[in-house]
Order: structure tokens, then sequence, then C-alpha cells
């Protein structure tokens, strides 16, 4: 089978590979079905090689049952044996700090060495959920400082008594003298605040690939290590990527996404996935505003056969300097999904040989 070009697979082999999973729903399929398909879908990955499993947050979302991440995190890491895991990410704005180094100590503490902490400064889809989590809109202005006291409670300090960060006089615990490496997802000015505190950045948004690339220059630049941090500017980009025996194939796998967000923002709520064919029966009766976003939806997502998809994925990991890749994908299928994660583990040479280990993440 074409693999695609031999420098885009060198690129492809010279990264760590890693997946983010939303625990969407599918039609048909209850919330705590999706949650057990997570954590079965976590062995899976771990066996493919994959170095690390994140999950999400969403809050008051029918078609996504990853509302907990740091619960979702706790049940994937039992399931598994190996594989790092932890969350892509934890919405800092909707916590208090104290409460989710809490919750990353105990993580730690169970699973030691396995944990990691992805964190941002998103607040809830719509009024009423960000009334119920008691972070309206400009709760993410206070990010910077959120995450500053949430560093604070971990290392050597553990508190806040230092001045380093933390509510002084307030240990938390178990998290104190602990090390969870820290990441920060790029949302608005996630990037210099990655930057400011020597953290890994996580890209999400390849829409725009320009405004993407002058974020991960503008993070290169500015970038201060620091004891929270590995040392070094380190950048993790996320994708939503499909890899089938043919083009048509591979798209058809990412529709369910593309549609559920296409009805998000047209009707106000993210439904669980439908089938490809429904949707590419209803096509002819689309309004021009669902075509407009449907295409909007699509135009980050990665998809092809095995050569088409090397070649993208070289490309960005080229242009970006990428240190690793984040790989998302819920299909309508369990099946459809493990064969497109295969599929891409052969690409990176995940199961062959593995990627050679980094030191500084």
């Amino acid at each position: 089978m074409d693999t695609g070009d031999a420098n885009d697979v060198e690129r492809l082999r010279s990264v760590r590979w890693s997946v983010l999973d939303r625990a969407l729903v599918r039609r048909g399929q209850s919330p705590a079905e999706a949650l057990r398909e997570t954590a079965a879908f976590a062995r899976q990955a771990e066996d493919l090689g994959f170095h690390r499993f994140w999950v999400a947050e969403h809050h008051g979302v029918p078609g996504v049952a990853g509302s907990a991440p740091t619960v979702l995190a706790a049940a994937v890491a039992s399931a598994t044996s190996r594989i790092r895991v932890g969350t892509g990410g934890v919405m800092l704005p909707n916590h208090r700090p104290l409460v989710v180094a809490e919750q990353f100590g105990v993580l730690e503490s169970l699973f030691p060495g396995r944990v990691d902490m992805g964190l941002g400064r998103s607040v809830g889809f719509t009024g009423a959920v960000r009334r119920a989590l008691g972070a309206e809109k400009e709760a993410a202005e206070r990010f910077g400082e959120q995450l500053a006291e949430l560093l604070g409670y971990f290392g050597d300090g553990g508190s806040g008594a230092s001045g380093e960060g933390g509510e002084a006089g307030v240990t938390a615990v178990p998290s104190r003298g602990l090390r969870v490496p820290a990441f920060v997802l790029a949302v608005g000015a996630g990037a210099e605040i990655a930057a400011v505190h020597g953290l890994p950045l996580v890209m999400a948004s390849l829409s725009d690939e320009e405004r993407t690339l002058a974020a991960v220059a503008g993070y290169r630049e500015a970038f201060r290590p620091s004891p929270h941090g590995p040392g070094r500017p380190y950048v993790s980009v996320a994708a939503n990527v499909a890899v089938a025996a043919t083009r048509q194939a591979a798209s058809l796998l990412q529709l369910p996404e593309a549609w559920a967000t296409v009805v998000s923002r047209t009707r106000g709520v993210f439904p669980p996935l439908e089938a490809p064919e429904e949707i590419v029966a209803r096509e002819t009766r689309m309004s021009e505003r669902e075509r407009r976003y449907l295409q909007q939806a699509r135009a980050s997502q990665v998809f092809g056969d095995e050569a088409e998809v090397a070649a993208r994925l070289g490309r960005l990991i080229g242009r970006t300097g990428a240190d690793e890749v984040l790989v998302t994908l819920t299909t309508h299928g369990a099946a459809a999904r493990l064969g497109s994660y295969q599929r891409l583990a052969r690409l990176a040479g995940l199961r062959a040989a593995g990627v050679t280990p980094l030191t500084s993440a």
C-alpha cells in the first residue's frame, strides 16, 4: 500500500502521536455507553503505541458525555497500564485552582508518572450553562492568574506561602511535592500565556493555518523556561484526522461530527452523531446556511488515503515544527474509527519501532 512520499513519512515518524477523545454520543447510544467506549478505546490506543490519551470537558451538551474530565481520566488510567493519561483540557475558568490541583494530585498519586494536566480557558457554550457553572465570559480573562495559582500548589512549594502561586497558607493535598506536566490549550491569548509560564503549547485550530503559524512563532519567541515546564518550547498540534482506503471513505468517517457541529451552530444543540448515509441523503435539502457551516466545519479536517494524509500531516509538521500531533476522530461506528487509527499508527511507525522518546515533555 502506498504510504506517501518518504520525506512525509520521515516527518511523521519524528514526532510523538497522541489521542484526544471527547466521548461523543452516537444516535441510539446512552452517555454511559459512550463513556465505557472511551475507556475501551484507550486500551486500543495503548496497544497501537500512541503516547497520550486525553479526554475533554463539555457541559450541558446532549451529544457529549465527557463532562468531568478528571473523573474520566481516572477511568481511562485504570483501564490502561502504560499510556499517559490526561485532559484536553480542564477549562480552568469553570473551577477553583485549588480543587483542580487536588484532583490532579490524586490522579498522579494513584497513577504515578502517567498523568498530564491539559488546561484551557474556554467557558460554557451558552449563557445558561455559564450561569450554572458560575463562570461568565469575562472569567476567561483571569486564566493567567488562575494558572499561576494552580501551578503554585505543585512542586516543592505546594502552597502560596512563597508568593509564587497558590493561595497563601493553603496546601493542596496530595499535590505538594508532585510534578504533573501542565499544557496550555491555545484559545485566544493561550499561546502567550503558555510562553510566559514556560509550558508546552497545544494548538487546536487549523482552519486558519497562517494564524496558527504566527501563534506558534510568537510562542517560541516569547518562551521563558520555568520550573513547571520542559525547559524549551514544546508544540503539540491538534488535528481531526481520518485515514481510509479511499478519500471518499475517509471523508464519510468525519461527516457525522461535522454535521453535528452544523446543528449546534444553527439550532444551538450539539446532537448525538448520525450515520453518514443519513446526512448524505439530506444533502439536497440543506439550506445555504447549513452548507456554509458544513464547509467551515470540514475546512480543518484532515482526511484521505494513507498517501494523502501523510502528505498533509507531513507538511503540517514541517511548517509548525511540531513535537507532537494530538489526533481526534469520532466516527459513527467504533470499528471504523479503530481502522483509521490503525492506518495512522502504521504511517507513524508506532507498532513497528515506536517513536524515539523525547526528554523535554
